[in-house]
């Protein structure tokens, strides 16, 4: 079994679901590893939700869930982090007073706004919201070197009015070309997140076209993440996943342990 390295506890603002409940059932799918990734989004306004993650309290609950859990699974201590261009300086403090296993470096929000409310459309023609949102992202790539890979990349797909019944690769190819060549130019990775199969998309973040291209211009690492909060969630569609990794020419998918990649077959 692939293992799971995007998952959400109750540490996250938007999931209830205990971290004991997430390892259970990892365990119960024999993946031999896990990595938490709650949620820290730093200087953002999303309703009632709060999505700064209270690292003092996380970091020593995961060590002891590490310890407690050791003999079944190896449990890694991860972040999703919600990437900022001006929020460098803030992400550099924060690792150097906090260690962390993984890092997955996602793009939440454009000017303010998650695309995962609808109104983040209101008055946008939907091709030009994605243009938008494909900047922001970019930006922030090269803007930044805080993570470990860059989390579902399309994530603004899974949300559109038509989410991707139009969307294809050529349209923002210009924009998705110098992302990936410059993920790859800093030694970073992408992630195959399975949660757009569960969004109606049949198929993961990002779309097989960029996981297929960027294995050709050379990027080799990809992670696999459910993004799950709830358990029945975790690991979903990841037979899928490898046959897609497989179809878009990778043979092998990483962990990441004290932030550096780990390599495991495919097949």
């Amino acid at each position: 079994m692939i293992s799971d390295f995007h998952v959400h506890t109750n540490f996250s603002g938007d999931s209830s679901t205990p971290a004991r409940a997430q390892i259970a059932q990892a365990i119960h799918l024999s993946m031999p590893s896990l990595c938490i990734t709650d949620h820290h989004d730093y200087d953002v306004h999303s309703g009632d939700i709060d999505f700064n993650l209270n690292l003092e309290e996380y970091l020593p609950a995961m060590e002891l869930l590490q310890q407690e859990y050791a003999p079944e699974i190896q449990l890694l201590t991860g972040m999703e982090l919600g990437l900022q261009p001006h929020l460098g300086d803030y992400f550099d403090k924060l690792l150097t007073k906090y260690s962390f296993d993984f890092i997955i470096g996602s793009t939440h929000f454009v000017n303010g706004l998650d695309p995962y409310y609808p109104q983040f459309f209101d008055g946008r023609e939907e091709a030009r919201a994605y243009e938008e949102y494909f900047e922001v992202l970019l930006q922030n790539v090269k803007t930044l070197d805080q993570f470990d890979v860059v989390g579902h990349i399309d994530y603004i797909v899974r949300y559109g009015p038509s989410k991707n019944r139009f969307y294809r690769y050529e349209t923002y190819e210009d924009l998705l070309e110098e992302l990936l060549k410059t993920i790859i130019s800093k030694g970073k990775g992408i992630e195959c997140n399975t949660a757009g199969f569960r969004k109606g998309l049949k198929q993961p973040n990002p779309h097989p076209d960029i996981l297929r291209r960027y294995r050709e211009l050379g990027g080799e690492i990809v992670t696999v993440g459910s993004d799950a909060h709830v358990p029945g969630d975790l690991g979903a569609d990841f037979e899928l996943a490898r046959q897609v990794l497989l179809t878009c020419g990778y043979r092998y998918y990483a962990t990441y342990e004290k932030r550096k990649p780990v390599f495991h077959r495919l097949s």
